[in-house]
């Protein structure tokens, strides 16, 4: 298994509209891909949150494989 950090991101505009995405939850999920990393994230976020659905509080999300530091 892989480690991911997956980030819940909510996209809201400024007075100028210019668009920022702000982060809503970080997970560090172990998974076998992507894909599964991003599901498990998302059971995580809706129990977090006490939601059904991580899109009523997040727009979009990002997966980033994490790799161990050898010193």
């Amino acid at each position: 298994m892989r480690n991911f950090l997956v980030t819940f991101l909510k996209i809201v505009a400024d007075d100028s509209g210019h668009d920022h995405r702000v982060p809503q939850l970080q997970a560090v999920v172990s998974a076998c891909s992507e894909d599964a990393a991003a599901d498990a994230a998302k059971a995580l976020f809706c129990e977090a949150a006490g939601i059904v659905d991580w899109r009523l509080r997040a727009d979009t999300w990002d997966v980033v494989e994490l790799t161990e530091l050898v010193a």
